[in-house]
């Protein structure tokens, strides 16, 4: 088994300072939101908005995504504990078993409950300064996977959301959980975003001038969603409950986004054109961020 197998058993911390930890997840899921900030700072100052815009939406999606992200997992993984200490749910601390609190960082955040806080944090930015929603979710949505990618790098490093045995002596031995070859499952969702950064980018590019709003939205959903609902089977559950599930927790959540996004793709029908819309809302952009 060893000949075959890697034997994967990091410290998930890199280093600490004090009482505070720096752990490799958090340090790359900032490094993946820097990233998406860059690209999409690329796409929205190319169709002429100005970085007063791109600033302030930066904020809007950053807290939705953070607020997202952890109170999703608290609610649909981990409710029982959760909703008894909702201190632990909104800060990044954890109360120790002598009573001090300890910075630990956010540890658990659920992709599908960041999903639901960037669209709901879209929402407000849109009603708040005038813009066409699907128009600003279309760039959004682009950098995303890629984002992804850091997520499930740090996931790895966390030796967490492992897949299941390989049933062979081929594969990742994650120490931390046992001494059995699983599949690295954190790295093939990796590949899959990484690809789907591809394609979506590929689209745009593709189709700039006459993209129609909405389209990469959808395309966005129905490809990350689906890729998340199919490497489910490979994966072993996160939490106890999702044994006596036929489908489990993250491939329940998937399906409503799979299908808003076939909704959006296909049946959709368009009221205006992508570069009519920003002609007629950059102006008003302008003015309301200023």
């Amino acid at each position: 088994m060893t000949l075959l197998s890697i034997i994967w058993n990091p410290d998930p911390i890199w280093f600490s300072i004090g009482n505070i930890d720096f752990r490799y997840y958090s340090i790359l899921y900032v490094a993946g939101l820097a990233a998406a900030y860059f690209i999409i700072n690329k796409l929205v100052m190319r169709e002429g908005k100005p970085r007063e815009f791109i600033d302030k939406f930066t904020w809007f999606i950053i807290i939705g995504l953070i607020i997202g992200a952890r109170v999703g997992h608290c609610l649909f993984y981990e409710p029982g504990y959760y909703l008894h200490h909702i201190t632990e749910m909104l800060l990044p601390i954890k109360q120790m078993a002598d009573g001090s609190w300890k910075f630990i960082g956010y540890q658990g955040l659920a992709s599908h409950g960041g999903a639901i806080g960037i669209l709901a944090a879209l929402y407000f930015f849109c009603r708040r300064y005038k813009v066409e929603y699907l128009w600003i979710a279309d760039r959004l949505v682009m950098p995303v996977p890629l984002v992804g990618v850091f997520i499930r790098f740090g996931n790895f490093m966390n030796s967490e959301i492992v897949g299941q045995p390989t049933q062979s002596d081929w594969g990742i031995v994650f120490q931390r959980v046992d001494m059995l070859p699983r599949h690295p499952s954190q790295l093939y969702e990796a590949i899959c975003y990484l690809i789907i950064f591809g394609v979506l980018l590929w689209y745009y590019h593709k189709n700039f001038g006459s993209l129609v709003n909405g389209k990469i939205f959808g395309l966005f959903l129905i490809l990350v969603f689906s890729a998340r609902f199919f490497i489910e089977f490979g994966k072993e559950v996160q939490e106890e409950f999702e044994e006596a599930m036929a489908l489990d927790m993250g491939q329940l959540l998937s399906l409503p986004f799979i299908a808003l996004g076939v909704w959006l793709f296909f049946f959709r029908k368009p009221k205006a054109k992508s570069g009519e819309s920003g002609k007629q809302k950059n102006g008003g952009i302008e003015k309301s961020i200023k």
